[in-house]
């Protein structure tokens, strides 16, 4: 069992899982934390959801949002700092509240990537054919085998390791961006010299009021959607051991993602709202027929005989996002499995890839199994799960949020950087995430919210809580298994103990002072 150095003073000494550190620098974290929220796919997404539900207070939708995303990443670099695990939100969650809560941190992490992973593909699998035959675009047999193949390709490729990963992201980024940029600039060209169409609007400071919102309900709404195309950005701290600088370059990429997300979704926002307008016919982003995708709506008219890039941007999006989804979810699981928190094979690192192999291989089978089931029982379910991936990633973050609260209560007040980023910046953004599950939750529980009802109640309530629901009923399911008995009874990982990991091949064994080694 070999240890990693340069961890701060009078924190633990992070023991070598097996994965090939150094590996990554700033830019490569920043990109793979970049790709991870998948730029274009998520406001093709989103966004017309978002005018949906506020009208033209979107753009503040988007920076309100992104303040909780902002005041958690803090948490995630503070928290990086003191232990870099690959775990994050399990391993952190466990230390300060114990195994139950961690647990159940580490499983909001798995649920989010398996729903998001079966709307990539589906996504990745009808652009794929929009781009070479639209009929085909429109059967579903052919849409979701296309979308299992991605699964695959990608599972394979994070199989490989994160060098590769890197390489790719790189390149699908980069035409990401480019497609982005080009839209803003044809747009705000469009609009500045008169020959975007009727409806078209110069854009207004009314549009940043953050007193202008005529519903809370919508509100929240929008909030909970916007938060999903913030996220992703905590990838680049999934991978913190494989980093040539563990304690240092994730919390920076993660604060550098962030950052570039908000301009870059402002900007195409209010681009979009100034081309489309928000009228509710024709291309106007208030007309419910352009809410799935306002890209798809948008893309013949703004790039004409270009509308190609488009597409293959929300495609490369969908793509690489596929990749970059299935590479915290294995990290995080193969964390648990290193603490006991689950079955040992999810622990098995490739001996020359240096991955979560084993974990990498269920993510991709289970997320294809998901996939695929729920398109045969309906497309239109597949379009909840979407929905109710906001409280998810907003169950996840708060727990973050407090942990690093109570992780570090003993020297909160030790220093203004302390209180700041220890302190205040993770309780606001945790009470905020709070607040925005729990409101929606109780909006979700509608029958007339989503596309579908379950049991009498809104199919997005039943797959959100029911998903989380379910990893309570896994997480005292796996507490009758002898293995699993040390990391329940906080042996294996606790606020005190050195955090040790131990290798697949080397049982855990019982210290003098009743540690692990």
């Amino acid at each position: 069992m070999t240890e990693t150095t340069g961890t701060q003073p009078g924190t633990a000494r992070m023991p070598d899982k097996g994965l090939a550190t150094g590996t990554l620098g700033l830019i490569g974290s920043t990109v793979i934390g970049l790709a991870s929220t998948a730029p274009v796919y998520s406001l093709a997404a989103t966004l017309g959801f978002v005018v949906l539900a506020v009208g033209a207070q979107a753009p503040i939708a988007f920076i309100l949002a992104f303040v909780p995303m902002l005041l958690i990443a803090f948490a995630y670099r503070e928290l990086n700092r003191a232990v870099p695990d690959c775990g994050t939100t399990f391993t952190w969650a466990t230390k300060a509240f114990g195994p139950r809560v961690g647990w159940m941190g580490g499983w909001g992490v798995a649920v989010a990537g398996m729903v998001v992973l079966a709307n990539l593909a589906q996504i990745g699998g009808k652009y794929f054919w929009i781009l070479i035959n639209e009929d085909l675009a429109n059967n579903p047999v052919v849409v979701t085998a296309t979308g299992v193949v991605f699964i695959a390709l990608m599972t394979y490729i994070s199989y490989r390791g994160t060098e590769i990963g890197e390489k790719l992201q790189n390149v699908l980024l980069g035409i990401q961006y480019l497609a982005l940029a080009i839209f803003v600039i044809a747009a705000v060209v469009a609009v500045a010299t008169g020959s975007a169409p009727a409806g078209a609007t110069t854009p207004e400071l009314s549009w940043f009021n953050p007193f202008a919102f005529e519903s809370a309900s919508a509100f929240v709404e929008a909030i909970l959607l916007a938060l999903f195309i913030y996220w992703g950005w905590d990838t680049c701290l999934a991978l913190n051991e494989e980093t040539k600088d563990p304690e240092r370059i994730p919390g920076r990429a993660a604060i550098l993602t962030t950052l570039i997300l908000l301009v870059t979704y402002v900007g195409v926002t209010v681009a979009a709202m100034a081309y489309a307008g928000l009228g509710t016919t024709g291309l106007g982003l208030g007309n419910e027929d352009n809410a799935e995708d306002v890209f798809f709506a948008l893309k013949d008219v703004l790039f004409g005989p270009w509308a190609w890039l488009l597409v293959v941007a929300v495609l490369v999006s969908a793509v690489s996002s596929t990749q970059t989804t299935i590479l915290p979810t294995a990290r995080g699981t193969l964390a648990m499995a290193a603490y006991r928190a689950l079955p040992r094979r999810f622990g098995t690192v490739h001996p020359k890839y240096q991955t979560p192999a084993f974990a990498t291989i269920v993510m991709g089978i289970v997320s294809t199994v998901f996939y695929v089931g729920l398109t045969i029982v309906s497309e239109d379910f597949l379009s909840d799960t979407i929905l109710s991936l906001g409280l998810a990633i907003a169950f996840y973050y708060a727990i973050t949020g407090f942990a690093c609260v109570w992780f570090f209560r003993r020297e909160l007040f030790a220093s203004a950087h302390n209180v700041f980023f220890k302190f205040l910046f993770p309780l606001i953004g945790a009470i905020l995430l709070t607040a925005a599950f729990i409101f929606s939750a109780i909006d979700m529980f509608n029958p007339d919210y989503g596309y579908t009802v379950l049991f009498g109640v809104g199919g997005v309530f039943v797959v959100g809580i029911g998903s989380l629901a379910l990893g309570v009923v896994l997480m005292i399911v796996w507490s009758f298994f002898p293995r699993s008995k040390p990391f329940f009874r906080g042996e294996t990982l606790n606020a005190t103990t050195e955090v040790l990991v131990p290798d697949e091949t080397v049982p855990p064994r019982r210290s003098v002072d009743g540690g692990w080694a």
